[in-house]
């Protein structure tokens, strides 16, 4: 896998990968940004959240669970120290449609353990709950 990242002006940076799609990169005005893009940490939560949405959803779809939308909510904790990596990632997985809980559990913990390669390089405590709104 490989990216490419520019400078676009102080700390402000548009990246693409393989993909060949552009995502700006980009720190506060008081740490030297222009708060035109999305903070480093949150792409990580955002990459996270949809690493294992895509898996929830493609198992939860193979099984015929009955998943009419899948939403994620993803809070997460940092050390006070640098490199102020994650300690605990909560993961929250709003469920709409008529899915059986051990379906939608077995899921979770198959993208967790198993599929999810942004969850298995974070080294970091995880947590979920599931929420099924019919």
């Amino acid at each position: 896998m490989k990216i490419e990242l520019k400078q676009v002006e102080g700390n402000t940076y548009v990246g693409k990968g393989e993909s060949n799609h552009w995502v700006t990169v980009d720190s506060s005005a008081k740490d030297g940004g222009h708060d035109a893009g999305t903070r480093p940490m949150e792409l990580v939560l955002i990459a996270l959240a949809g690493c294992t949405a895509i898996d929830v959803e493609n198992i939860l779809k193979k099984k015929r669970a009955g998943m009419k939308k899948l939403e994620m909510e993803v809070t997460a904790e940092r050390s006070e120290d640098y490199p102020k990596r994650f300690t605990n990632i909560h993961l929250t997985y709003i469920i709409h449609g008529d899915v059986k809980r051990p379906d939608a559990e077995q899921a979770v913990s198959l993208s967790r353990e198993k599929y999810c390669s942004v969850a298995g390089s974070l080294n970091a405590g995880f947590t979920h709950e599931i929420r099924i709104l019919e």
